[in-house]
C-alpha cells in the first residue's frame, strides 16, 4: 500500500456535503481514506469572478496504481456532477493527485507531485494540518517552508469537519 494525499474543493451548491460525498465515493478496499483535514474556505486563484472554495486534504493508504487513482478520481468528480464549461471556472468537485508516496510521475496528463501545490495556500495548509513535516520528493523540502510564502492568500479554516469512513471490507 502506498500513502497518498489528495486535495478536495467545491464552489458550487452544497459544497460541505459535495466533499463529503466524494470522500465516502473515492473510500473502498483500494483506497482507504485514513485521515481528513480541517476544511478551509478559500478564495479562487486562476479565474477571480466565481465562488469561494471549501476545500481538504485527505490521506489515504492505496493499492492502486498512479494512472489508476486518476481515473478513480476522475470517475468521482463524473459521478457528482463535475462539468468541464469554463477552464479552472466553478465545479461541484475537484479531486487532485498531490502526492503518491515518495513518486515523481511526469506524464503529460499526469504530473505528482502537483505542479501548483507549493503556490497554493488552500493545499498547504491542510496539508501541513495533517502532515507538518512532510517534504517534497523533489529537493527534499517541508512543504510548510513553502505555506509562509502564501500567506497572503486569501483562506480560513471552518466549522466544517468530515470525518473518514469506516473501513470498507474487500481485498486490495
Amino acid at each position: 500500500m502506498t500513502t497518498v494525499y489528495l486535495s478536495l474543493g467545491s464552489n458550487l451548491g452544497s459544497r460541505e456535503a459535495h466533499l463529503k460525498r466524494a470522500v465516502e465515493r473515492l473510500h473502498s478496499p483500494e483506497l482507504s481514506v485514513v485521515r481528513i483535514s480541517p476544511i478551509y474556505e478559500a478564495a479562487p486563484r486562476d479565474l477571480p469572478d466565481q465562488p469561494w472554495f471549501l476545500n481538504l486534504v485527505l490521506e489515504a493508504e492505496t493499492s492502486l496504481d498512479p494512472r489508476r487513482l486518476l481515473e478513480r478520481t476522475q470517475e468521482a468528480e463524473r459521478a457528482l456532477g463535475r462539468k468541464q464549461t469554463v477552464p479552472k471556472g466553478p465545479r461541484t468537485i475537484d479531486i487532485d493527485i498531490l502526492l503518491y508516496g515518495a513518486s515523481i510521475v511526469d506524464q503529460e496528463d499526469l504530473k505528482i507531485p502537483h505542479p501548483a501545490m507549493t503556490q497554493r495556500r488552500f493545499v498547504l495548509e491542510p496539508l501541513a494540518d495533517l502532515a507538518p513535516d512532510l517534504c517534497h520528493p523533489a529537493g527534499g523540502r517541508p512543504f510548510r517552508d513553502s505555506l509562509a510564502a502564501t500567506l497572503d492568500q486569501p483562506a480560513r479554516k471552518t466549522a466544517f469537519s468530515i470525518r473518514p469512513p469506516p473501513p470498507k471490507k474487500g481485498t486490495a
